[in-house]
């Protein structure tokens, strides 16, 4: 779907009468290309406003002379929500439509699955009772789903997979804009989930959709039961993640990561190649590779023991 620019800035609430483009979806500034809509709405982003390619910015007037002469400046003091209320025009359109599925060979499939349109599966993709597979979907060969798995729309899954029971791919990532009465507007996710081949979900876990571009589980990960992988998330190859897990929006993890049971990682951080995270530990800014971490905030573990040690000497003493 496409919308030119005076159709989007009709419908967000933007007086807007100069050059003509049409725009075919919303991206950060980063990723944004010449025909979408991006958004500046946090000063940590400044530097990336002289190098956006989007054809046009919802932006406040103070930054409007940082972008490059190709991109159009929507002027607004509240691009955040502007950006929400435009997310709503892109959003897949969600009906109760099916079609029988493009399908590889020796393909076992049950038959209370149902399936959205657009649908294609590789050879030998199992799916059990009681399934949903959404529209747009790809599930690569000998990928097995275990009975109640959800997959929405555009989903993108490779191949020697296993889903566990209950388990939900592609929900919407929480994101939402909020007025100056105290009002929630969703931002509609328009993203996709990207799993890559030979990964392992356990049981009932979700793997939110990102708001744009792709949620990522990248080859080889094992997640355990009952976790939370929330929007644009990447979680690197080979990564083991113990239950009642969550990564908040943004967060990346590199290769080989380890993370214990009911650990929280914040938004926006970064966790290096090969660290490994404790079980209950709460993970408050980005940590270095190759090391290990424990506590509340997550601090290096030797130290995080010898505090732990100090407490317990404390107690002891009359």
């Amino acid at each position: 779907m496409s919308y030119t620019l005076q159709q989007i800035c009709r419908e967000i609430g933007i007086d807007y009468q100069g050059e003509e483009k049409t725009i075919t979806g919303i991206h950060t500034l980063s990723e944004a290309n010449e025909t979408e809509l991006s958004f500046f709405n946090a000063a940590k982003y400044a530097s990336q406003l002289p190098d956006t390619r989007a054809a046009a910015v919802l932006i406040e007037e103070k930054y409007a002379d940082r972008l490059p002469d190709t991109t159009i400046a929507l002027i607004t003091d509240e691009p955040y929500l502007k950006l929400a209320l435009a997310s709503k025009l892109f959003a897949h359109k969600i009906t109760t439509g099916s079609d029988t599925p493009a399908m590889g060979e020796e393909c076992d499939i049950d038959a209370s699955v149902r399936f959205g349109k657009n649908v294609t599966l590789g050879d030998r993709v199992t799916i059990l009772a009681g399934c949903y597979i959404g529209d747009n979907v790809t599930i690569g060969s000998g990928t097995l789903l275990h009975a109640n798995v959800s997959v929405y729309y555009d989903t993108q899954m490779g191949e020697n997979c296993i889903i566990h029971s209950g388990t939900v791919i592609g929900s919407d990532g929480y994101g939402f804009a909020h007025t100056r009465q105290g009002e929630h507007i969703k931002i509609y996710q328009n993203g996709n989930v990207v799993i890559e081949e030979d990964v392992e979900i356990g049981a009932n876990c979700t793997i939110d959709r990102a708001a744009f571009g792709s949620t990522y589980i990248r080859k080889g990960t094992k997640l355990d039961n009952l976790i939370q992988i929330a929007h644009n998330c990447d979680v690197g190859a080979y990564t083991l993640c113990a239950a009642q897990s969550g990564l908040a929006g943004s967060a990346t993890l590199g290769r080989n990561v380890v993370i214990g049971g009911q650990t929280a990682i914040s938004g926006h951080l970064h966790v290096g190649d090969f660290a490994t995270i404790g079980g209950k530990s709460g993970v408050t800014k980005s940590l270095e590779g190759k090391k290990t971490y424990a506590g509340v905030p997550a601090i290096d573990h030797r130290l995080w023991l010898r505090i732990q040690a100090k407490i317990a000497a404390l107690g002891k003493k009359k």
